[in-house]
C-alpha cells in the first residue's frame, strides 16, 4: 500500500478503503501537525488536533470530491478551522519553546547555526502569534510550509493576487513589530528570511 501514489491513495480512500487513506495519513501528519503547532505553541494541543483533522477527514473523505481544490488544501483548510476554535477559547493558550514541538530539522546542520535558527524562529514566531488570524496563517504557510502564494490562496480560499497583496501589507506591518520588539534582532533575520526586507517590489 506504500507505494501508492498521493492520487491513487486519494481514490482508492475516496471509495472507502482505510489503508489508502493511511497512506495520505503518511503524507500529510507531520505537515499538519506542524502548522497547527506553529499556529498554537501546544504540543499536546497540536498532536490532540492533527488527530482530530485526520478523523475528521476519514469520515468524509467518501463525500470529498475534487474541484480544482487539492486534498492538502481541503486537510489545512479542516485544520484551520479546529485551531479558530483553539483560539476562541483562550483560557487553553499556553506558549512553549519551538524545539519542544515535533518539526523537521536538517540532520546536517551546524548545532550553533541551529541554536541561532531557532532563537530566529522563536522570536519572529512570538510577533506573529500577536498578528491577525489570517497574518497568522498566511506567514505561517509561507515561513513553515515555504508555500507559494497559488498554493496558499488555495488554503485560504483567495485569489493569488489577494493573498500577494496581504503578503505585502502583513510584513509592513511585521517588520514595525520586529524593530520594537527586545529580540528584534533575532526576528529581524527570520523575517529576511520571508523576502520581509523588500516590500517594495509588490505591483501596484
Amino acid at each position: 500500500m506504500a507505494e501508492l501514489s498521493e492520487k491513487e491513495a486519494l481514490a482508492k480512500a475516496s471509495a472507502g478503503d482505510r489503508k489508502a487513506f493511511g497512506v495520505l495519513y503518511d503524507f500529510y501528519a507531520e505537515r499538519i501537525y506542524n502548522y497547527i503547532y506553529y499556529r498554537t505553541g501546544n504540543t499536546l494541543d497540536a498532536e490532540d488536533m492533527t488527530a482530530r483533522v485526520f478523523f475528521r477527514a476519514m469520515r468524509h473523505i467518501t463525500n470529498y470530491t475534487d474541484r480544482g481544490v487539492p486534498f492538502s488544501a481541503w486537510l489545512y483548510r479542516i485544520a484551520h478551522n479546529l485551531v479558530a476554535n483553539w483560539h476562541r477559547d483562550g483560557s487553553r493558550r499556553q506558549e512553549v519553546a519551538l524545539d519542544d514541538g515535533y518539526r523537521s530539522n536538517k540532520g546536517d546542520e551546524h548545532p550553533e547555526s541551529a541554536l541561532m535558527k531557532n532563537e530566529e524562529e522563536n522570536a519572529l514566531l512570538h510577533l506573529i502569534r500577536n498578528l491577525p488570524e489570517d497574518r497568522q496563517q498566511l506567514l505561517i504557510l509561507k515561513f513553515v510550509h515555504h508555500m507559494s502564494n497559488a498554493e496558499i490562496g488555495e488554503i485560504m480560499d483567495r485569489t493569488e493576487g489577494a493573498i500577494k497583496s496581504l503578503y505585502h501589507r502583513t510584513l509592513l506591518a511585521l517588520r514595525e513589530d520586529v524593530l520594537a520588539d527586545k529580540q528584534g534582532h533575532f526576528a529581524l533575520e527570520a523575517l529576511r528570511s520571508l523576502g520581509g526586507d523588500e516590500p517594495e517590489d509588490e505591483e501596484e
